[in-house]
Order: structure tokens, then sequence, then C-alpha cells
């Protein structure tokens, strides 16, 4: 699937988050569209603290796997 806005790469910081909470397949497994929603969102972030907060966010949505930024999700 191709997306129409612009791609985020993801950071080596967010990419490292994933891979010490073992939620790299999680993050894989979201449609893309949400892949790169999570990364523009938080690397839009200007203060450390909101960064840190979107982060965390992404990562607890992930492990229970039951929202995608603040609205319910249930997997295909």
């Amino acid at each position: 699937m191709a997306l129409k806005r612009d791609i985020h790469p993801i950071p080596d910081y967010v990419l490292s988050a994933l891979e010490s909470e073992d939620l790299v397949e999680r993050y894989r497994s979201r449609p893309p569209y949400q892949q790169n929603d999570y990364i523009g969102w938080i690397t839009r972030a200007k203060r450390q603290e909101t960064i840190d907060k979107r982060l965390n966010q992404m990562l607890t949505e992930l492990r229970n796997g039951d929202k995608y930024m603040g609205m319910d999700y249930r997997s295909k």
C-alpha cells in the first residue's frame, strides 16, 4: 500500500526503543499509515519531554495492542 503523505524515516532512537521493548514486530504489523503517523507525530515534537511522552505512548499502545494514537484499534 503506497502512502500519499510524506514518508517519515524511523529515527535511531525510536528503533532502539522498539528493539529494547521487543516491539519491532508489533510496530511492523501495524498498517504503513499508522507506522508513518507515529513517527511523524513523535518527530514533530519540539521539547524532549514531549518526544519522550509520545514515544512512551506509542510503546504502550503497541504493547497493549488496543489503541492507535489514543483511538481504539483492533488488528485484522
